[in-house]
């Protein structure tokens, strides 16, 4: 029998990849970070619900959370689902969210971050932070901090616990990360796109670095949703931006002539692969597009030894994978200092 990753293509939906891979999902707790409806997020955990035993559903707005959670039980009426009210741009919110999570009896086996900030102009957070980085990056960093011992604790001889990161192939056009803006964000400087893309890098090289000092305790991977028109690109701050770009046309909608667009069934399929597939369990640390390892679809600036193990990149390119390590442990340490605490196994 093929391993699952073979079986999904471009056009698999997040259901149709839960149904392959129910057996895997059976039993599992799972917490999934930005689930409004008409987003992946919320088709992602309509998916999994489906044959999950619980799936943890968050939001800042307590509103919007229970038009997600009837969402879902609208078309899985058997759903256990369980909302949690996270704002991931605040420091203290994700803390008070974190120690609710740990008061569950239960533990948790995956956790999916998939909420982002809306691209759009210079913003500070309640922390002085710049809002994309803060909500996209730093806040998912303390919350799988936090959430560690929860995680760790459903693994099991047959199974690792797994964090997967919602990245995305704009990682690509950002010229590499840059750590003093993280630290002295400022709105000089300050681009809507740039802000989106250095976020994005982000979340590779977390996952990267996670993967690293997880050894074999937590698997992390990132991956690539594709072109999706969800409610991520249809908020007003991004509309212009992506129309200007060429991403979107001048009426709003998808620029098909330029892109390859995904539904958000299948857009969520990703997700669900990357949280389940048992095939890439040895392969902690990679990057998912379209169900499938697809590590050579990193930019070098994102790139690291994890992948260079894998098989991603050739000797000629040692160059930027030791870049990259580099700057995963350095974004690590900073993200450390950032939120005060120590992330250790």
């Amino acid at each position: 029998m093929s391993p699952p990753s073979q079986i999904f293509t471009p056009e698999s939906t997040a259901e149709e990849v839960a149904s392959v891979l129910s057996e895997e999902i059976k039993g599992k707790n799972v917490l999934i970070t930005g689930t409004s409806l008409n987003g992946i997020g919320f088709e992602t955990a309509r998916a999994i619900a489906r044959h999950a035993n619980l799936v943890v559903i968050t939001g800042y707005s307590a509103e919007r959370l229970k038009l997600s959670e009837d969402g879902i039980k609208k078309s899985v009426p058997t759903a256990n689902i369980r909302r949690l009210t996270l704002d991931l741009s605040s420091l203290d919110g994700v803390r008070k969210a974190a120690a609710e999570v740990n008061a569950y009896p239960e533990p948790i086996h995956v956790l999916i971050h998939n909420a982002a900030a809306a691209i759009g102009p210079f913003k500070l957070t309640v922390d002085n932070l710049e809002s994309q980085m803060a909500t996209d990056h730093i806040g998912p960093f303390l919350l799988t901090k936090l959430l560690l011992n929860k995680l760790r604790s459903s693994g099991s001889p047959s199974f690792t616990p797994r964090v997967i990161f919602v990245s995305g192939a704009a990682h690509a056009y950002s010229p590499g990360i840059s750590l003093s803006r993280i630290t002295d964000p400022s709105a000089e400087g300050y681009t809507n796109f740039g802000a989106y893309w250095d976020a994005k890098c982000a979340n590779i090289l977390t996952a990267s670095e996670l993967a690293r000092r997880g050894r074999g305790m937590i698997n992390a991977f990132s991956i690539h949703p594709g072109f999706i028109f969800s409610n991520f690109v249809q908020k007003d701050g991004a509309v212009s931006e992506l129309q200007a770009s060429g991403i979107l046309t001048p009426d709003g909608l998808p620029n098909t002539e330029k892109y390859a667009w995904k539904t958000i069934e299948q857009g969520a399929a990703t997700s669900v692969a990357a949280a389940f597939d048992p095939s890439i369990s040895d392969k902690s640390g990679s990057y998912l597009v379209d169900c499938k390892i697809s590590n050579e679809s990193i930019a070098p600036h994102a790139a690291d030894p994890v992948r260079n193990l894998l098989g991603a990149f050739d000797a000629s390119q040692s160059d930027p994978v030791a870049y990259g390590q580099e700057t995963a442990a350095k974004l690590w340490s900073l993200t450390e200092k950032i939120i005060d605490e120590e992330f250790v196994f």
